[in-house]
């Protein structure tokens, strides 16, 4: 109620009824809708009110992208580890074969090698392989799968594609013995290749080898390559052998001391060539004119029986 003089305070007044603004406020949104529904005015509006609500609704999605990405990442880990545990077996399972096929690679490669060498021989070779080395621990032997059956003669000589192993001393009926150029008890003529100069390489045991009877003062250096005479009759000449690492010169020597290692893998492949028996020289015409028979060679002279 008012009192005389003073109106009532804001407050206490009193508006339209609720049910009245209700029932305007209904016609005002139905008459817009009609509106909008006819004439599109309200387009505008929306896209603002969009572009507006466009960042609070990717922060209001936010935790639920989170919990999807996580989970979708730990689906991922636990797939992958699995994956990685199968190719871990799988890598075990067929470690033997990798291990196996590269072998097989290097053994090819070697055998090419040796193909190209026998093909580069003016005589017939056989390819065996090294079985076993020999029981004696100071000797330097091996034994190969070829024998008597396969023709294998002793004194052959044994080579691979870089040069000279050794030769053929023992010959069983399917096996035979080579004795190594590193073997104290071998020896093989040779000649420098830069000059020519004639020596007897041997071998020193624990894979060294020695040359010998060279002056002090020979022309030899560090780094010449010994290749064979065929002074011996066995190793065909030119065939690498060994290159020279160390020289020691003493004046009180007669002899230098000659240190070489060998240039072939004397101790190291498991294959290797065997080759055949060295040709004979052709025969010198006054050596076939004495050899003939009932014809006196030159300078020889015939005794005639009295009659």
């Amino acid at each position: 109620m008012s009192v005389a003089g003073h109106s009532p305070p804001p407050f206490f007044k009193r508006g339209p009824a609720p049910l009245a603004q209700m029932t305007f406020f209904v016609i005002i949104s139905i008459v817009m809708l009609m509106v909008d529904l006819r004439f599109q005015t309200l387009e505008w509006v929306r896209l603002a009110l969009a572009t507006a609500a466009w960042p609070l609704q990717r922060v209001a999605y936010l935790p639920i992208d989170a919990s999807s990405n996580v989970g979708e990442y730990l689906t991922r880990l636990s797939v992958l580890q699995t994956d990685n545990e199968d190719l871990r077996r799988r890598l075990l399972n067929s470690a033997h074969l990798l291990l196996r096929q590269e072998h097989l690679e290097i053994e090819n490669k070697r055998l090419r090698a040796l193909l190209d060498m026998q093909a580069r021989q003016p005589v017939k070779g056989q390819i065996a392989e090294i079985l076993y080395a020999a029981r004696d621990p100071f000797s330097r032997k091996v034994v190969i799968d070829k024998g008597l059956q396969h023709s294998i003669a002793s004194g052959q000589a044994v080579v691979d594609d870089l040069g000279v192993i050794g030769q053929v001393t023992r010959v069983f009926p399917l096996t035979a013995e080579v004795s190594l150029l590193t073997d104290k008890d071998q020896a093989i003529p040779v000649q420098v290749q830069r000059n020519g100069l004639r020596s007897v390489l041997a071998g020193a045991g624990a894979g060294a080898m020695e040359l010998r009877f060279l002056a002090a003062n020979a022309d030899v250096q560090a780094g010449d390559i010994l290749v064979t005479s065929g002074l011996d009759g066995i190793y065909l000449p030119g065939l690498p052998v060994a290159k020279i690492s160390k020289i020691d010169r003493d004046n009180s020597f007669a002899f230098a001391r000659i240190h070489c290692e060998p240039l072939a893998g004397v101790e190291r492949h498991g294959l290797a060539l065997v080759l055949g028996n060295r040709p004979p020289l052709p025969a010198t015409p006054e050596a076939a004119t004495s050899a003939a028979p009932g014809k006196p060679g030159k300078g020889r002279q015939v005794k005639r029986r009295p009659r």
